[in-house]
């Protein structure tokens, strides 16, 4: 994916070479070929490096810009069609980007008044090129999408710009809207409202805003209607049948917002298409198991495995099952399903949270995402697990779920002709981007030094420590005007510090998976002077919060991080969320040995020995926190490391074991 033959355009759209689905063919690799091939993308790497020289890309944007300023709005508009024919005919070549770089800098500053810094226009140039940028945060990541989405659209190719959530995939849509339409583009933005056909629609745009999700799932649908054939020719010739039923035009460059998310966090979870099949007579043996695992004890009849997220049944607990289970008739007479449907229960029971793992809204259970603290509507937990959590919560049972197709995010993103992105952390997994991925992470400057600043680092003992700390810390700093952004954990930890702020008479605003049709409005009032928003990691990613007249005076947004995310990652965005293009800010992080984090990963030993250390409320020396804390994360970073190579082989292997009857999702 580096500099060579990929920059011709003609490899990068749908046409007579590729077929009207154009994807990238996956090529089963041993082991050692696998470490050949990342041995050659090092030395190309290595050849590339004078390609990403920033002055260059910039000099030579100014240079292709001398003329443009002085042009009437006719005249710019045919110098766009210009540079089009030109990308249409020899491809992405160096001068014919440059000068398509600087046309969307001159659209820019006329139809958004934004014009892109320096360090944008060499973001653009990483990402057009197939690497990944890290940008700080607040560097204006959506502006510098626009160069790389632009360039490749007036050259033909269908550019899918992917983000996390709706929310972002709209807003930037609309945003930059009126950028795309004064250069001749068209844009759309995919919704989970949309009908098939007006997803099809959308697709039909030179650029589409969409999320992870909606992109790869309507992939799958693709894939069921094609019979699974990725092959070129196949495609190609079964146009006539396939005519209004296909809703992507293939998969031909991607750029990736916030991209460690996406190709990180989300892939170790793989993706299933299903479809629902509703059978009444389940719900009667789900409340039965329920019954069951309600009666049985913890320590004897199971055990709770936290950090594995499992549910063990032990010797005695398998005993009393098949007593019970005896007089029983159905599926409750075979032994080994009568199991695996009493561990499902327990884990309903005791590893699945409410407010934690979960919402419910509206009689339904929704799932809330970890890593971006959103909930989840269109999806579901397998093998009734989620019938489980619904007859818990007493909410109405939807149906099983039958598999129709999945597929892993590392596959899929694979298939993508040329990947690019971008976001703020992306240094911590520039191993697993080049190893999985082929990308290549380049640092790109910041446009203004940060001026963030770092209060403390403080870990108590107790829970109750370390909310009473928080709540005296958020009302000396209310007291001096300084608006504060608090970051919980989950929706419970949100609700409830925020039941301790109105018992305080502490005005504030509550950011979770249940206020999502509210956020918009949340984070455009977080920045003003005394305000106090508290958020879950839905503030985390993509949200840029405006200071209010007067705040940079008083210092800048605080950001107060209440409990450290299993990987370092996500805790920088948090603190990305204050100081930004230069403006003040300040950050500091609290957490307890009661914490998730140090639950889950660390060792009984370290517990107890920190147990003993810490007497009384006064929380450990800062050094001594951060080391601790560091030394977690890293050891939850191997472990998902791990699962998400895991998936990603038990993908390829389960494709090569079905290769007889052609490649399955």
């Amino acid at each position: 994916m580096f500099s060579g033959s990929l920059f011709e355009t003609e490899h990068l759209r749908p046409g007579a070479r590729l077929g009207v689905y154009p994807q990238r063919l996956e090529t089963g690799l041993s082991p050692f070929e696998r470490l050949g091939r990342e041995w050659l993308d090092r030395l190309a790497q290595q050849a590339s490096r004078r390609s990403y020289n920033m002055k260059r890309v910039v000099s030579g944007v100014d240079g292709a810009a001398a003329d443009l300023g002085e042009l009437d709005s006719d005249d710019l508009r045919r110098e766009c069609q210009v540079a089009g024919y030109q990308l249409h005919r020899d491809g992405l070549t160096a001068e014919a980007v440059f000068r398509a770089f600087a046309l969307v800098r001159e659209y820019a500053s006329r139809s958004l008044g934004l014009r892109h810094y320096d360090v944008q226009l060499f973001g653009g140039w990483v990402i057009v090129n197939g690497n990944m940028a890290e940008m700080a945060t607040g560097e204006g990541k959506s502006l510098t999408a626009t160069l790389p989405a632009a360039t490749a659209a007036l050259s033909g190719i269908p550019v899918h710009v992917i983000t996390t959530n709706e929310y972002l995939a709209e807003r930037d849509a609309n945003e930059m809207r009126p950028l795309y339409e004064a250069m001749g583009l068209t844009v759309e933005a995919v919704v989970e409202s949309m009908s098939t056909d007006e997803r099809r629609e959308a697709y039909c745009a030179d650029i589409v805003y969409c999320t992870n999700k909606q992109v790869a799932f309507d992939y799958l649908r693709d894939r069921l209607v094609s019979r699974n054939e990725s092959g070129r020719l196949s495609l190609k010739f079964g146009q006539a049948y396939q005519e209004g039923q296909l809703v992507l035009r293939g998969l031909c460059f991607a750029i990736l917002d916030e991209a460690d998310s996406v190709l990180v966090d989300e892939a170790r979870t793989p993706l299933i298409l299903s479809r629902e099949h509703q059978d009444d007579s389940q719900q009667a043996i789900y409340r039965q198991a329920l019954e069951f695992a309600g009666a049985m004890k913890e320590g004897e009849d199971f055990a709770l495995l936290q950090r594995e997220h499992r549910i063990s049944l032990t010797q005695q607990g398998k005993t009393w099952l098949a007593q019970q289970s005896l007089p029983l008739e159905g599926i409750w007479s075979g032994e080994r399903h009568g199991r695996f449907l009493v561990q499902q229960a327990l884990t309903a029971l005791h590893l699945h949270q409410k407010d934690l793992h979960y919402l419910v809204r509206n009689g339904k259970v929704e799932i809330i995402d970890k890593n971006t603290g959103r909930t989840q509507a269109d999806r579901s937990w397998q093998q009734g697990l989620h019938q489980m959590i619904e007859c818990k919560e007493g909410c109405e049972l939807t149906g099983q779920r039958e598999t129709l197709a999945s597929i892993s995010y590392q596959r899929f993103f694979r298939r993508y002709l040329r990947l690019g992105g971008m976001s703020g952390t992306l240094q911590q997994v520039a191993g697993e981007m080049r190893s999985i991925y082929r990308q290549r992470v380049i640092k790109v400057p910041d446009h203004r030094p940060s001026q963030r600043t770092s209060r403390g680092f403080e870990m108590y003992r107790r829970s109750t420590d370390k909310w009473l700390a928080l709540i005296q810390k958020l009302e000396a700093v209310h007291r001096s005007g300084q608006p504060v952004l608090v970051g919980t954990a989950s929706v419970a930890d949100s609700e409830f510090l925020a039941s301790f702020l109105t018992r305080r008479k502490l005005e504030h605003r509550v950011l979770n998976a249940r206020q999502d049709s509210e956020e918009a409005a949340i984070v455009a009032g977080a920045g003003q002077r005394g305000k106090i928003t508290i958020a879950t990691n839905m503030a985390g990613r993509g949200t840029d919060i405006k200071l209010g007249p007067g705040v940079a005076e008083l210092g800048g947004l605080h950001v107060i991080v209440a409990e450290c995310n299993e990987e370092y990652r996500v805790d920088r965005q948090l603190y990305g969320r204050c100081a930004r293009q230069g403006d003040p800010g300040s950050c500091e992080t609290l957490l307890s040995l009661s914490d998730a984090l140090v639950q889950n990963a660390s060792p009984l030993w370290m517990r107890r020995l920190l147990g003993r250390y810490m007497v009384g409320k006064r929380p450990l020396p800062a050094p001594l926190g951060r080391a601790i804390v560091g030394f977690l994360q890293g050891i939850m970073a191997r472990r998902f490391r791990g699962q998400r190579r895991a998936l990603m082989y038990n993908d390829e292997k389960l494709g090569k074991m079905l290769s007889y009857s052609g490649p399955q999702e």
